[in-house]
């Protein structure tokens, strides 16, 4: 008997830990409590509404609106603190972390699509390790079948990169 040709294997655990990232990647938002932080990550169209739909709930609870990707019709927002600097997730971790230890914040919201909920909360976590984070992903459903899975694959390939400690590409540099 041949044992399997080495590629194989490894396209064989590529496609597993691609089956087991979208399985572990949270379905539903956390509980948000009335005053939580809610942190909203700019980048897809989705985001913004969807995390004003979600304070519109909780009257006492602040938004932060993080990145460099915010919709000119949301930067007057008055209930929200804009930050447009930072221009990846992993910038946006380190916008996320000084505004935390700033406010002394010890539980926070993290609002972002779904394919990008675990690889945000992932970078997050490493900056903040003892801060509570509480995912609220915004869900894909209306995309195309097609268009989804090259997101899913695309993000499930960008937290590999993240996790073996490549947080951003060399044209990044936060300030």
């Amino acid at each position: 008997m041949k044992l399997l040709h080495p590629s194989f294997l490894l396209l064989g655990i590529f496609v597993l830990g691609g089956i087991i990232f979208k399985l572990t990647t949270p379905n539903d938002c956390g509980f948000i409590l009335d005053n939580d932080s809610i942190f909203v990550l700019t980048g897809d169209f989705r985001r913004v509404p969807f995390a004003m739909r979600q304070v519109e709930k909780y009257p006492d609870a602040d938004l932060y609106i993080i990145g460099a990707g915010l919709d000119k019709q949301y930067q007057n927002t008055e209930r929200a603190v804009i930050e447009s600097k930072s221009k990846s997730t992993y910038q946006n971790a380190l916008a996320i972390r000084e505004i935390v230890e700033k406010s002394g914040l010890d539980r926070i919201v993290i609002i972002t699509t779904e394919d990008h909920i675990q690889r945000a909360q992932y970078l997050v976590k490493s900056e903040l390790p003892k801060t509570q984070i509480v995912a609220c992903p915004v869900k894909l459903s209306e995309m195309k079948p097609a268009r989804r899975l090259e997101r899913w694959l695309v993000e499930y390939v960008k937290y590999i990169v993240t996790r073996i400690g490549i947080k951003e590409g060399p044209e990044y540099t936060y300030k």
